[in-house]
């Protein structure tokens, strides 16, 4: 009996791929709708071990999708809504079409609305899960809440962002749970510990809206996220307030509310409304007390028996436990020109008390007058009225604060001081290829002198002219970085070459010694033998090449890309060394240049 021949195609790479154009066909879906049910569903576009294969002999690049993916959607619920929008858009515009506008008010008030919760509970079975997922979403609904009404954005969204993160902040606040923050360009960072899980996300700052083209933003992708992600963000805030025996929702104030307009127009009010939400305390659950602390630590051998990992994390719970209660007991006062809102935060979060103006801003607790006040935070060089029963600070003093969790001393952050650079406490410690810059290396290692590590004053003065060229002069971004790349090979070059000369030095010198020992065969006083300080560099470095060629063939492609990213961090952490050589000439220039003004002017005073 003959077999039937086996159809090309239908099995393999060839059959779990399907490309979009056919996924719409199977779906029977617009491009819109298709995009929009992808992203609720979390299903994206797929990179094939095979591109030729997989898209059944066809030349160019398609956009792949697994087939099981789109066999999944085909029983989802919500295409069927999705149909029945599309019936009812043809209604209206047919009624707007025919004058007909009582029928097409019905046709409005009627319209179907979707329900995305099952893809919630569907995405994310357990509270763990939404927790690990919710960097991005955070990030998003924060951008959206500052938001004005755009046109492709639903006007309720960006109001519906402003209640949820205001209330993820009120539950970090009761939690305690806030661990880092970072002030940069883009926008505050802040990392919160919930349940084990870490969370990191990004707050921008307060600036007017400044309207985008259609070709650089697509904000219609960017509310579909928006659309999940709000209501992934409204079940995790009601799981964190019920696991903190929170009353929610918790009642805001009526800026918050969907019945408020002034906040959608005017900016100013709707922030000063939302700082003054956060200085609320609120409600508990009838009969509950605060939320218990953790219980302390258990010692446990580990299956490596390393004493040296328990006391570390002990050791960091017991910083975490002081973080916690830093600011407990201290009343805070902040100016008006001080960004009120991240400050606001990080004060309540580790349990302090804090006001403002109450004629400029609402939701103040306490006056300027209060003699209890212990900090006072501005952002001025002097003040003509000052009490002598508190500390005037920078804001920067509560950033670093928080970061190396304690209080530290403020005689670096008084009212008009230069302030020390801003450390990022996000470093990942357990890479060993990082930048680290000379004031976190003196913080870590109080002996550590900023000089050895970076080029001295003589190098800085030696420094050549192209070096200050190509960093100074190139303003074209490309331009700069090919001539980085150009001089960081030339370094390594040298340094390979220099390498080269020692070796071959030492191979002139064994020759000589050969020569002289055939000449002088007569047993004569011994010398002793000086060894090359380079001499065992050179034979490690010349064994590990062995042992790079006995690498096995299969893993050698594996073993190139991972030269190739300790090279590019190499490179990356000699570019910032380079940078910050550079900048530390021209402080020292210009604190030169500075100086002879002063002496030119007081010899011009003196011959005055």
């Amino acid at each position: 009996m003959v077999s039937k021949k086996k159809k090309k195609y239908s099995s393999g790479e060839g059959a779990q791929f399907m490309t979009r154009k056919a996924a719409l066909k199977k779906l029977q879906l617009s491009l819109k709708d298709f995009r929009r049910i992808c992203i609720l569903k979390g299903i994206y576009p797929r990179e094939p071990r095979n591109r030729k294969r997989a898209q059944q002999g066809a030349g160019g690049i398609k956009t792949l999708y697994h087939t099981k993916d789109i066999k999944f959607l085909l029983h989802e619920p919500i295409i069927w809504k999705l149909r029945d929008l599309k019936v009812y858009q043809q209604k209206i515009r047919k009624a707007r079409a025919m004058r007909q506008y009582g029928q097409m008010r019905k046709f409005l008030r009627d319209y179907p609305e979707i329900n995305i919760d099952h893809i919630v509970k569907e995405r994310y079975p357990t509270f763990v899960d939404a927790l690990r997922d919710l960097d991005d979403c955070l990030t998003l609904c924060f951008l959206f809440s500052t938001f004005p009404s755009l046109k492709r954005v639903p006007r309720d969204q960006s109001m519906l962002c402003r209640r949820l993160t205001v209330e993820f902040m009120h539950a970090v606040i009761a939690a305690k749970a806030l661990r880092k923050v970072f002030v940069s360009v883009k926008g505050y960072y802040y990392q919160a510990e919930i349940e084990g899980q870490t969370i990191t996300w990004i707050v921008p700052h307060h600036f007017s809206f400044q309207p985008q083209n259609k070709d650089e933003v697509d904000f219609k992708i960017m509310s579909t996220f928006v659309e999940f992600y709000t209501m992934m963000l409204g079940f995790v805030n009601f799981k964190l307030y019920h696991s903190l025996n929170l009353v929610y929702p918790p009642k805001l104030t009526a800026a918050f509310s969907s019945s408020s307009e002034k906040d959608l127009i005017d900016e100013r009010a709707y922030v000063a409304e939302r700082i003054a939400a956060m200085n609320m305390s609120l409600a508990r659950v009838a009969g509950s007390n605060e939320a218990e602390e953790l219980p302390e630590i258990d010692i446990f051998n580990t299956e490596d028996e390393d004493p040296q990992k328990l006391e570390d994390a002990k050791l960091e719970a017991e910083k975490v436990k002081k973080l916690k209660t830093m600011f407990k007991g201290l009343k805070f006062f902040i100016n008006r020109e001080v960004p009120r809102e991240p400050l606001v935060f990080l004060i309540r979060c580790f349990g302090g008390e804090v006001s403002w103006d109450r004629n400029m801003f609402v939701g103040a607790t306490f006056d300027e007058t209060d003699e209890s006040i212990n900090y006072q935070i501005v952002d001025r060089p002097s003040m003509d009225k000052q009490f002598l029963s508190r500390y005037y600070v920078q804001p920067q003093w509560v950033f670093d604060s928080v970061n190396t969790r304690t209080l530290l001393p403020i005689n670096k952050y008084l009212m008009g001081a230069v302030l020390p650079p801003h450390l990022s406490p996000f470093v990942d410690k357990t890479k060993d290829q990082v930048y680290i810059p000379p004031e976190q290396r003196a913080l870590n290692d109080p002996e550590f002198k900023p000089q050895n590590d970076e080029a001295s004053d003589e190098d800085i003065e030696e420094a050549s002219d192209e070096d200050k060229e190509d960093i100074e002069n190139n303003s074209d971004e490309e331009g700069a970085e090919e001539a980085l790349t150009r001089q960081y090979q030339e370094e390594v070059a040298e340094e390979s070459s220099s390498e080269e000369e020692v070796a071959g030095d030492e191979d002139m010198e064994k020759k000589k010694l050969a020569k002289e020992k055939k000449k002088a065969m007569a047993v004569t006083a011994g010398v002793t033998h000086k060894e090359h300080p380079y001499q065992k560099e050179i034979e490690d470095k010349q064994a590990f090449r062995l042992r790079e060629k006995l690498v096995r063939k299969k893993h050698r492609n594996l073993y190139k890309s991972m030269k190739a990213g300790q090279e590019a961090r190499k490179k990356e952490i000699w570019l910032l060394r380079k940078k910050r050589r550079l900048h530390d000439e021209k402080v020292k220039e210009d604190k030169k240049s500075e100086k002879r003004k002063q002496k030119i002017q007081a010899l011009e005073a003196a011959m005055a």
